[in-house]
């Protein structure tokens, strides 16, 4: 069913809105009611759209995620399939980091009221991506595990840090240094090192 002209230039005010108070006072400092005022909607009109904060701003990161999540799971290659699993990951993680560089703010938000990680669609979806290409390059690595590290890595202040000032490119780089050194070491060499 297709949405009502009035129901979907509310729901464009409300996002808009809530993505300028949020960028400007950060989740902690934002209220729905804010939301409201500043899309000049009725308080109702939110909380029955979105229910609350958690639910408004997961409804924002869908909106910039839903692009990037087609262009990895049926795009063109390198993101999309059809490329080498190291090509793969090396894009995934360049276009992520684009997309988190281009919505720190909305990013952080999302990850301060989403709850548990692990029970987070978005995150399971991205480490269900990223581990079934390690699996795909090296079956004899824990890549679950591994998933779980190259993904965490991009969720702490550092990395917010060094994306609020422009080390988008420098932590790509890092990135692909790390997944290389997975995929291209013999696991045997580092298992003869552990045990001296």
């Amino acid at each position: 069913m297709a949405e009502r002209a009035d129901a979907a230039r509310n729901r464009r005010a409300i996002l808009r809105a809530a993505e300028e108070l949020l960028t400007a006072h950060g989740p902690d400092r934002v209220s729905l009611e804010q939301v409201a005022a500043a899309a000049g909607v009725a308080k109702g009109t939110v909380f029955h759209r979105f229910t609350n904060k958690a639910g408004l701003i997961g409804a924002l990161i869908m909106e910039r995620l839903g692009a990037f999540q087609q262009g990895y799971t049926e795009g063109p290659p390198p993101l999309g399939p059809g490329a080498p699993a190291r090509e793969r990951l090396d894009a995934f993680f360049t276009a992520l980091v684009d997309l988190v560089s281009r919505n720190v703010a909305l990013m952080a938000a999302h990850e301060r009221t989403s709850g548990h990680r692990q029970d987070n669609p978005i995150y399971t979806a991205w480490h269900e991506h990223v581990s079934g290409l390690l699996r795909e390059a090296r079956p004899d690595l824990d890549a679950e595990a591994l998933g779980h590290i190259l993904l965490g890595a991009l969720h702490s202040d550092l990395i917010v840090h060094m994306l609020r000032t422009g080390e988008a490119n420098r932590l790509v780089s890092a990135l692909q240094t790390v997944t290389a050194a997975l995929l291209d070491q013999p696991r045997g060499a580092n298992e003869g090192r552990a045990a001296l």
